[in-house]
């Protein structure tokens, strides 16, 4: 990509590893980012630009319900840019920036460039995959190298398609074949346990406005929830989970911060 191409950032973030990539990223292509949830004129903000940049963490090799709604919302616009595709994943996800063309028909050719990153687990009450401070710092000084690497070659027009192919399509589908039934179960499966002392703050963060509290003081479900975990990383009391009922033992905090 030439250095005269506009390019804006858009991204979604559940606990702070896609905001994390998606900030790094526009500060060394100097462009302007935005969360999706944010309060703004996303319809101009895509259509000024001659290249938009996505960054959302992949959940069962697909783009989270959040995305996809964003996505099918600004379709007629998003389909006239280029498309860069920044994912996380914790391990690997096949073909999770693909995922994200499938969503509108055509479009590949569009796609100029498309990675993978691996960042730290954020899953934080799953007990094959504690959250370590090893971890954190390893991935993230792996991630920060991909990044620098990732800018050097869009600014140098390279094409990347991470995810594009046959193998990565194989491996997709042994994870996405069975999400859409289990991202659509557990769209109730908040809960807040005994500890739970009231205090708002999931309800105030909750990206899908999923949450409310009632008169008790009890925290309660829209059946909305899109299973970004951050309720479950930033209770106060580790009162809150969704999918996995087990209380977590250590929250994870973001890239840059000690859990």
């Amino acid at each position: 990509m030439k250095e005269d191409v506009w390019l804006v950032v858009f991204y979604f973030s559940g606990t702070g590893n896609t905001r994390y990539i998606a900030k790094r990223f526009s500060r060394r292509m100097n462009a302007e980012c935005y969360s999706i949830e944010e309060h703004a004129d996303f319809d101009f903000l895509i259509r000024k630009e001659k290249t938009v940049a996505v960054c959302y963490p992949v959940y069962g090799s697909m783009v989270p319900r959040i995305m996809r709604e964003f996505t099918e919302k600004y379709k007629t616009a998003l389909m006239k840019k280029k498309l860069i595709i920044l994912c996380t994943q914790m391990m690997f996800s096949g073909d999770g920036a693909r995922a994200f063309a499938r969503l509108l028909p055509g479009c590949d050719r569009n796609v100029i460039y498309a990675e993978h990153i691996n960042m730290p687990n954020n899953i934080c009450n799953f007990f094959l995959f504690p959250i370590t401070e090893r971890e954190r710092i390893r991935k993230k000084k792996n991630a920060d190298q991909k990044v620098e690497r990732i800018c050097r070659e869009v600014k140098s027009a390279k094409i990347r398609r991470r995810g594009w192919s046959r193998f990565s399509t194989l491996l997709g589908k042994s994870q996405n074949t069975g999400f859409p039934e289990l991202e659509q179960k557990h769209r109730s499966s908040f809960k807040a346990d005994e500890t739970c002392i009231g205090c708002g703050l999931c309800v105030k963060r909750c990206p899908m406005g999923n949450l409310v509290l009632n008169e008790d003081g009890r925290v309660e479900q829209k059946d909305n929830c899109t299973l970004c975990y951050r309720c479950v990383n930033i209770c106060p009391r580790r009162a809150a989970t969704v999918m996995i009922h087990a209380k977590p033992k250590k929250q994870y905090k973001g890239p840059c911060k000690k859990s």
